[in-house]
C-alpha cells in the first residue's frame, strides 16, 4: 500500500479507539484532552520513511479521529500531538516527536536509541523545561493497522478450572524454551514453544492447571540497561498494551492464540502478567514515546501543585492515571481484548495496589476495582493482585475486594523461615497452613484468595533459598544494592554448589518440605517454572536484566536423577492435593465445628498428640506441630488428613492423636516410600521434614 495514493481524510467516528479497518477504509480515533491539534503520520511499509500527514479533522468529547477512505490493514503509522509546552503546568506536548497509538495492536520496529527520543535537550541547563525539535521517527517503532488475522478456536473452551482446584505454574515466555535443545532454534523463546507437545506434557505430568506468563505486552528495552550491555527479560515496561511482544513471535501473529488454544485443549488455563500501574516512559526525564506526548496530564498522576513532576506510587518513574475515566477506559478494554481476542482465562496485576489508588489513597473500593467486578467478562476470569507497592501505605496483603486474589508474601516468608527453624514460628506457619484467614477471612472470601508459594520470578529460586545466604547480582550491575535485601534464605554450611553430601542432603529435605507447605495448605498454590527440577539462578535474586542462561530454565537439570525425582515429588504432591479435599478447604467456616465424633474441622496438636495450648503456641524453640483437618466429599464420607511438621535437625516421633481411624501414610518426604497402612500409633518424622496421613470415615460409621 502506498500511503502517497491518499489525497483526503474525512471526519470519521470517535470510537471505537485505535485504527479499525472497515473493509473500505481504516478509522482512526485517540484520545488527548489537552492537545490542540493532532496529525495521522504514513510510513512505507517497512516504517523507514514517513510519507505523507494529515490533521485527524474532528475531536469529540476529547477524542480526536478521522477517517481515510481506502486504507487497509498493513498500513504503518503514528500520531504527533500539538499543544503547550508547559512541564510545570504537567503539559509536554512536542509534535517533533512520533507517537504510538495507546490502542496499537501489532508494532513495527524496534526503539533505536538516540537522544531525539526525548523531548527535551539533553544536558541542557533547563533539563526538562527544554524543548527538543528533533524528529525522533527514525528511532521510533510504528504502529501498523493490524488485521483481526481469522482464527478458528473450534470447539475449544476454556478449562474453567474452579479457584479451589486451581494450581499455578509461573513461567516465562522466553526462558521456558531457549535451552530446549529438543526444539529448532526459530521456535526457541517464543510463543510457539508454548504449544509444543512435550511441554505441555510436563505439565500435565505435574498436574497444573495454569499457566501465569510474565507480561507478553510490548514492553521497552530500557536504555540503562542497554548501555551496560543488558536486556529487560522479564518485561515490566510496557510499551503497549494491545500489542504482544513482537520478539515472542517468529512471523505468525496468532502463535499465542494457537498456543492458548493447545493449552486450553490439555485443560490447562492462561493467565497473564499484566502491567497497567506504570509505563516505559520513566520520570521527567524519561523518552516521549506515546502517552506522554498525547497528554501528559491526563494519563499520568502528577505531583499536585507541581505539575513538572510524577508522583511515583511504583518505583518506576511514573504512575498511570487510573482516576481518569478515559485511561481507565484504555485499561479496561486492553483487559477485555486480550480475554476476547485471545481468551486468556486470568490476569495477574503487577503492583496492584497502585491500581487501587484515588486521590486519598488506596481503596479498596476504588473506580479501577469497581470498573472490573461489574464488568461481564471480566469479573468471571481468575484475578490476581500483587498486593503492594512503593507509595504511602503501600502494604495492602488481604484489603482487596471480594474477587481478587493475592500474592500472600506472608506464606512465602513464613514458608522460608520456618524450615529454616527460626524460634517462635509455629503461629505464624499455623496461619498460613489454614489460608491465612487472619488476612483473608472477611467479606465472604474464600480461602483460595491466598496466593500461596515459596518462590517466584521476583527473588531467589527454590534451588537457591536453599543454597545462598546472601544475594549475588553483580552481573546487573547494580553494586549488588538491588534485589530483596532479606531473603530469608540458608546456605546449610557452603555458599552455592557443594559437593558435600551433608549438605546437599540437607538442602533437598528442606526443599521437600517447604513444596509441601504450598501444596498442603488451603489456599491457591503457586510454582516457579523450574523450581521442579532444581533450577538455579546462582544466587542472583533480581534477574530482571539476565536475559541469558542465568535466567532461561535448564531443562538437562529436569533430566538428570535428581531433578526427575524432584519432578515425581512435586507431581505426587499436587496429586495428595486434588485426592483429598481436607487440604484445600473451600471456605472458613468454623475451625471447631465437629464433623464426626472427636474430629474438628481443624486441630493441631503437639508431637505427643496433645491439642497445642497458649504456652506451647507462643515457645520459642520447639516448632515441631501436627496439623488435622477434615472436610466433607461430595459423596458425603469425610476426608480427614493429618500433617506432621518438623522443621528441627532431629528426628521427632509423633503420636497420632485420637480418635484412632485408619491411617494411611500417604506422604513422607524424607523417603520416597509408596503409601501405606499406619500398623503403630506413633511415627517418627525426619528431621526437616513432612508426613501426611489420610483417613476416610463415613458418617455413622463407629470410630
Amino acid at each position: 500500500m502506498d500511503p502517497t495514493q491518499f489525497t483526503r481524510i474525512s471526519g470519521g467516528q470517535p470510537h471505537p479507539l485505535g485504527a479499525v479497518s472497515d473493509g473500505l477504509g481504516v478509522n482512526f480515533a485517540v484520545f488527548s484532552a489537552n492537545a490542540t491539534r493532532i496529525e495521522l503520520c504514513l510510513f512505507d511499509a517497512r516504517g523507514r520513511k514517513e510519507l505523507r500527514r494529515f490533521d485527524l479533522p474532528e475531536c469529540t468529547d476529547e477524542i480526536w479521529h478521522g477517517y481515510l477512505p481506502d486504507a487497509h490493514p498493513g498500513l504503518v503509522y503514528g500520531y504527533r500531538a500539538h499543544g503547550p509546552h508547559d512541564p510545570r503546568n504537567g503539559h509536554r506536548f512536542n509534535p517533533h516527536k512520533l507517537l504510538l497509538d495507546p490502542y496499537a495492536r501489532q508494532l513495527t520496529g524496534p526503539v533505536h536509541w538516540s537522544d531525539a527520543l526525548f523531548g527535551y535537550r539533553m544536558k541542557h541547563a533547563r533539563a526538562d523545561l527544554s524543548i527538543d525539535r528533533r524528529d525522533s521517527a527514525p528511532a521510533m517503532p510504528k504502529a501498523i493497522v493490524a488485521e483481526e488475522a481469522p482464527f478458528t478456536w473450534g470447539n475449544s473452551r476454556p478449562p474453567g478450572t474452579a479457584w479451589n482446584d486451581t494450581v499455578i505454574y509461573e513461567v516465562h515466555v522466553r526462558g521456558a524454551s531457549m535451552l530446549r535443545e529438543d526444539l529448532r532454534q526459530p521456535l526457541r523463546g517464543t510463543c510457539s514453544a508454548l504449544a509444543d507437545p512435550r511441554f505441555i506434557e510436563h505439565l500435565q505430568r505435574l498436574g497444573v492447571t495454569a499457566v501465569e506468563l510474565l507480561p507478553v505486552h510490548a514492553f521497552l528495552q530500557d536504555r540503562f540497561l542497554t548501555e551496560r550491555g543488558l536486556r529487560n527479560y522479564w518485561g515490566y515496561s510496557t510499551l503497549s498494551y494491545f500489542a504482544p511482544e513482537p520478539s515472542y513471535l517468529q512471523h505468525n501473529p496468532n502463535e499465542l492464540r494457537q498456543a492458548i488454544r493447545r493449552l486450553h485443549a490439555a485443560g490447562i488455563e492462561v493467565i497473564l502478567d499484566v502491567v497497567y500501574n506504570h509505563t516505559c516512559e520513566g520520570n521527567e526525564l524519561g523518552p516521549t514515546l506515546s502517552w506522554r506526548g498525547l497528554d501528559n496530564a491526563s494519563y499520568y498522576r502528577l505531583v499536585p501543585g507541581d505539575e513538572r513532576y510524577y508522583i511515583n506510587d511504583t518505583g518506576c518513574g511514573n504512575t498511570v492515571n487510573l482516576s481518569h475515566p478515559r485511561v481507565l477506559q484504555m485499561v479496561t478494554d486492553s483487559l477485555r481484548y486480550w480475554a476476547e481476542s485471545y481468551g486468556v482465562d486470568g490476569f495477574r496485576f503487577d503492583l496492584g495496589v497502585t491500581l487501587g489508588r484515588e486521590g486519598t489513597g488506596y481503596d479498596p473500593g476504588s473506580g479501577f476495582f469497581d470498573a472490573v467486578l461489574q464488568d461481564p467478562t471480566l469479573a468471571r476470569l481468575k484475578l490476581i493482585s500483587e498486593p503492594w507497592d512503593v507509595g504511602p501505605d503501600g502494604y495492602q496483603l488481604g484489603n482487596h475486594p471480594p474477587g481478587f486474589a493475592e500474592w500472600n508474601d506472608k506464606f512465602r516468608d513464613a514458608d522460608r523461615r520456618y524450615w529454616r527453624a527460626d524460634p517462635a514460628m509455629r503461629g505464624e506457619m499455623a496461619a498460613r497452613l489454614c489460608g491465612s484467614r487472619d488476612l483473608f477471612d472477611r467479606r465472604h472470601r474464600r480461602p483460595w484468595s491466598s496466593i500461596n508459594y515459596v518462590a517466584s520470578h521476583d527473588g531467589f529460586t527454590l534451588a537457591d533459598i536453599v543454597s545462598y545466604d546472601a544475594s549475588h547480582n553483580e552481573a546487573n550491575g547494580e553494586g549488588g544494592n538491588d534485589g530483596h535485601g532479606e531473603n530469608y534464605s540458608h546456605n546449610w554450611g557452603a555458599e552455592g554448589p557443594t559437593e558435600d553430601p551433608d549438605i546437599l542432603q540437607t538442602r533437598k529435605l528442606v526443599q521437600r518440605a517447604q513444596l509441601a507447605c504450598v501444596f498442603l495448605s488451603d489456599g491457591t498454590p503457586m510454582l516457579l517454572a523450574g523450581d521442579e527440577f532444581g533450577n538455579s539462578q546462582e544466587g542472583n535474586n533480581n534477574a530482571y536484566c539476565q536475559d541469558n542462561r542465568l535466567s532461561w530454565l535448564d531443562w538437562t537439570q529436569a533430566q538428570d536423577e535428581a531433578g526427575r525425582e524432584l519432578s515425581r515429588y512435586t507431581a505426587r504432591l499436587i496429586a495428595l492435593r486434588r485426592a483429598h479435599p481436607s487440604t484445600r478447604g473451600a471456605r472458613y467456616g468454623d475451625a471447631n465445628q465437629e464433623l464426626a465424633p472427636g474430629v474438628k474441622a481443624i486441630a493441631w496438636f503437639d508431637p505427643a498428640g496433645g491439642e497445642l495450648d497458649a504456652v506451647a503456641w507462643e515457645s520459642e524453640q520447639d516448632n515441631a506441630m501436627a496439623l488435622r483437618r477434615a472436610a466433607c466429599r461430595e459423596d458425603g464420607s469425610l476426608d480427614v488428613t493429618l500433617l506432621m511438621l518438623n522443621p528441627g535437625g532431629e528426628d521427632v516421633v509423633f503420636q497420632v492423636p485420637p480418635p484412632a481411624l485408619a491411617w494411611i501414610r500417604e506422604l513422607d518426604s524424607a523417603t520416597q516410600a509408596p503409601a501405606a497402612p499406619l500398623a503403630e500409633p506413633a511415627i517418627t518424622v525426619a528431621a526437616r521434614s513432612v508426613v501426611l496421613l489420610a483417613a476416610a470415615h463415613v458418617p455413622g460409621d463407629p470410630i
